[in-house]
């Protein structure tokens, strides 16, 4: 395992790693031989058997059984603890006769206390918040989070359902936590927003209950009768894990069809560096040599090329190669540690000015920021709310052409370059730098050929570094499908190209760029495309090591 040091980087104390948040600190049995749902009642946990209908109070350190009741209903879903009533509340499913019912119990006398026909149909799960009830709710419509009145179940708001599988729920004191047994997953909500925060990977095949325990998130698994406690936070702000070994061609094709001679071509290829996603295993190579290396305003590395003189009929090809480990990477970003000052002024100089394809200053994009930032000042809630505005108001659409941002804007369709473009010209308007990601791709299997490549913004938020936001990407119906653009990238990428705007060397380009005069007319043909191939062996899938990734912060 490689650890570095960095802002990002894992920590160490008293000689022992930081652990990332989702990693298992440790384990204990659980008694409950078909577990449904987890509470914490500040001194026990509380795990239901749904088949046995028994509700069993257990000590958190070891997991010894230290009380057994019997369950109000014959069908339990979740638990969740009120520490104010100090009550638990009960959720259990419909049956022939009665409804889905919430039941609160004082566990002492075991005596139930109070019972709540459920606000919908098909519950999941259930979580106090210290005043009011959450339902968590499934269907093939999505389903919800309902906030509702204990005393009656009357519902006094509701928000989309991370995902259509989702199955149990936790309140951590702030934000909502939400189990989804299909896709293995635990997400973290907003209870204002319902926009998912935080993806971390669930310990077990089959959550069935989850709950804070202290520094921990504990989650009950319903296949392997065990409770893992997983870690909430530990100083770690990024992972990179499920690595992949390819090598890639990035072959330039520049050919002249005549009638006219083609005098001078000037060929530029990005060249990819060492990133928090990626590592080269070697420099990269070229064929023929360039005539230069140089680097643009935003200190993009460059290979220059140039060719003279081709005759109509004539082509010439320019190659590309390098190997690299390519890495998933997970930004663990918590909103209220984000702030608005200690941009370094190198950032602030380069990525909040305009440029001719933002045009930050017309009258579209300003009305834009200004209806949907409103008067929030934390930057990841004004780029929050501004990609969400985005998906809301436009479709993909690869129609060619790069046009400018209000445009796309108002056109209600794009690219994922006119995607980036508007979501880079909103934040820099509303004073969040940002800036583009140009890269090749692993188009499915590991051999593969990429015409198409992809772009995606990232932006700099204090004390982060740079984070991506895949706003085409995350153009999608569920919240946990939106959250996989926000600070997350799979390990199918190797970035070339960081930019800013226009380029005095790649322009607004990214992976290559072919510029050319001709005497006479003529007719000239430019390809690009990217070949891969896996480099070495890849092992057969198991769950993946997660290691601390390097730090993506600038001075």
């Amino acid at each position: 395992m490689r650890y570095q040091m960095g802002c990002c980087l894992l920590l160490l104390l008293a000689g022992q790693a930081l652990a990332a948040p989702g990693d298992v600190a440790r384990t204990v049995h659980s008694p409950a031989g078909r577990p449904h749902g987890l509470a914490y009642d500040g001194k026990r946990i509380w795990v239901a058997d749904h088949y046995e209908d028994e509700l069993y109070a257990l000590d958190p350190k070891d997991g010894r059984k230290l009380a057994t009741l019997d369950a109000p209903g014959g069908h339990v879903l979740d638990l969740s603890w009120d520490p104010e009533g100090e009550r638990l509340w009960i959720l259990d499913g419909a049956t022939e006769t009665q409804g889905a019912t919430i039941y609160c119990l004082d566990p002492a006398p075991n005596l139930t206390t109070h019972r709540v026909l459920s606000p919908v149909g098909a519950p999941k799960g259930i979580a106090h918040d210290g005043k009011h009830l959450w339902v968590l709710e499934v269907g093939r419509k999505g389903g919800g989070l309902h906030r509702i009145d204990p005393a009656d179940g009357t519902t006094i708001e509701s928000l989309p359902a991370p995902s259509r599988r989702a199955n149990a729920l936790a309140w951590d004191g702030k934000n909502l936590w939400v189990a989804d047994r299909y896709s293995d997953r635990l997400y973290m909500i907003d209870p204002g927003s319902g926009d998912v925060l935080m993806i971390l990977p669930a310990p077990g095949p089959y959550s069935a209950g989850l709950d804070v325990v202290g520094e921990h998130l504990a989650v009950v698994d319903y296949q392997n009768d065990k409770i893992d406690f997983l870690v909430r936070e530990d100083g770690v702000n990024s992972v990179r894990y499920d690595v992949r070994e390819e090598s890639v061609e990035f072959l330039m094709t520049v050919r002249n069809y005549g009638p006219g001679p083609l005098r001078t071509a000037d060929l530029h290829i990005a060249v990819p560096h060492d990133l928090p996603s990626q590592e080269l295993i070697d420099k990269p190579s070229f064929e023929p040599e360039p005539v230069k290396i140089e680097k643009d305003r935003y200190g993009q590395e460059v290979a220059h090329f140039q060719l003279k003189n081709l005759k109509p009929g004539e082509g010439r090809e320019i190659r590309m190669r390098a190997k690299a480990r390519l890495f998933a990477v997970d930004y663990f970003v918590r909103p209220d540690r984000v702030k608005r000052g200690n941009i370094p002024k190198k950032v602030r100089q380069r990525y909040l000015r305009d440029e001719s394809k933002f045009d930050i200053k017309n009258p579209l994009i300003r009305k834009t920021v200004e209806e949907v930032v409103g008067k929030e000042k934390n930057p990841y809630w004004i780029a929050r709310r501004l990609s969400r505005h985005i998906q809301d108001s436009m479709e993909y659409e690869l129609a060619g052409g790069w046009n400018v941002a209000p445009k796309v804007l108002e056109r209600g369709t794009g690219s994922c370059s006119e995607y980036t473009f508007v979501f880079i010209a909103l934040c820099r308007a509303a004073g969040v730098p940002a800036r583009f990601a140009g890269s090749m791709v692993v188009r499915n299997d590991d051999a593969s050929t990429d015409e198409v490549f992809h772009r995606w913004a990232e932006i700099y938020l204090p004390p982060y570094g740079w984070v991506p936001v895949d706003v085409q990407h995350g153009d999608k119906p569920t919240e946990a499908q939106r959250a996989e653009a926000w600070g997350r990238l799979v390990n199918r990428f190797l970035i070339t190209t960081h930019g800013g705007g226009g380029s005095e060397l790649m322009e607004w380009n990214y992976n290559g760029l072919v510029k050319y005069t001709c005497e006479g007319p003529c007719k000239v043909d430019v390809e690009y495309f990217a070949e891969w191939e896996p480099h070495g062996k890849r092992e057969p899938y198991e769950v993946p090591e997660r290691t601390p990734a390097p730090c993506g912060c600038e001075k």
